[in-house]
């Protein structure tokens, strides 16, 4: 009898070497380019969900290797051989095959993330994005719009309309609604202000919105009044030498106004409800990162530490990712500090922390 059970350990382990396909696509399909999780294929572990890198370079050489799926989706899991457990391949949505009433597919305009997580990129382009000075080195925001598998722009009406469908249809718990960065001081917060309006006008679904840091911290009151649960605005990196090397443009809005925003903003939605998104392996140090989170923690903000994924046609598309020792000897340490600022994983309303599929920390968390 294979056992289902993955310790953190191993989903560290598989989220930094990724995993070899035997067989051919099965379940819902891995991502290639675009925002968020991407080059990843979604898996169950023990009842979590993971996202694993499938399209990677390390992936072609990662000692993991998923065998053939049988018909329910379940397949074994192999380590250099030795079988490592049984995972299971989320089927493919229902409601990727509806199609909205302007006559857009569904999947253009929100898709599944993990197995219960409706995510969606209201704006799918940037203006930091256009220009190699400044776009963000890791980010594919264009790549998934170039290839006709979004469109740039979802209305409030589609999105609306989508997610009350992935309630009714597929079980779906909560929603991410992120954004590219739009010309003007809101950072886009006033798109995802009345996207997150028109999603509460229609289904009782938690949402977490994210975007850089606004200009007026009344945006943050604006947000919650229009239904947003939770709110993210990530970090990437914590070191100015490190932002400024891989994100020029984002690292024009200092680590101070994000500092700022956050003591601005935890107030509104409550502690834990606002998070930040950290790439580990960028060039912070672990001690750097973890010297961060503290300071995240004790201010009341969910510092979500994630390995960083070279993604195909990006220039960091050969930088390597981070060792499973590495992100180990981060993320171990990490729990604790959340834990004493008295945030966890499962208390996030909506949004990647509560997820946790890109990342193994709330699987450290567990242990504690």
């Amino acid at each position: 009898m294979l056992t289902q059970r993955f310790d953190a350990d191993l989903i560290a382990d598989l989220q930094s070497h990724g995993v070899r396909l035997q067989g051919a696509e099965t379940g819902l399909a891995s991502r290639k380019g675009g925002a968020g999780p991407t080059d990843h294929k979604a898996m169950v572990l023990g009842g979590m969900s993971v996202m694993v890198p499938v399209h990677t370079a390390p992936a072609a050489q990662s000692p993991f290797l998923l065998e053939t799926p049988d018909e329910f989706g379940n397949a074994i899991l192999r380590r250099g051989g030795e079988v490592a457990g049984l995972v299971r391949l989320p089927k493919q949505p229902r409601f990727y095959g509806l199609t909205t009433q302007d006559g857009v597919p569904y999947s253009k305009i929100a898709v599944l993330h993990g197995q219960d997580v409706l995510a969606t990129t209201v704006l799918q382009s940037c203006v930091r994005y256009v220009s190699a000075e400044k776009s963000c080195q890791f980010c594919a925001i264009g790549a998934s719009l170039a290839a006709g598998r979004t469109i740039e722009r979802k209305t409030p009406a589609q999105l609306a309309e989508v997610a009350k469908a992935a309630v009714a249809l597929d079980g779906v718990k909560h929603m991410v609604m992120t954004t590219g960065t739009p010309p003007g001081k809101d950072r886009g917060a006033a798109i995802l202000a009345e996207s997150a309006a028109a999603v509460k006008a229609a289904v009782d679904l938690p949402i977490q919105v994210q975007c850089e840091p606004p200009d007026e911290d009344v945006w943050f009151e604006r947000l919650k009044a229009a239904g947003a649960d939770a709110l993210g605005m990530h970090l990437e990196a914590v070191t100015p030498e490190v932002r400024a090397r891989i994100m020029p443009g984002k690292a024009q809005v200092p680590l101070s106004r994000y500092m700022s925003a956050f003591e601005a903003a935890v107030p509104v939605f409550g502690r834990g409800q606002v998070s930040t998104y950290i790439l580990a392996g960028l060039g912070d140090t672990r001690e750097a990162i973890l010297d961060m989170s503290e300071t995240l923690a004790a201010m009341g903000v969910y510092p979500f530490v994630v390995p960083f994924v070279p993604v195909s046609g990006t220039a960091l598309a050969n930088h390597p990712a981070p060792t499973a020792e590495f992100m180990r000897a981060l993320l171990e340490p990490l729990a604790g500090i959340i834990r004493k600022g008295g945030l966890a994983a499962e208390d996030i309303k909506a949004g990647c922390g509560k997820c946790g599929a890109c990342s193994a920390l709330s699987a450290y968390e567990r242990r504690l």
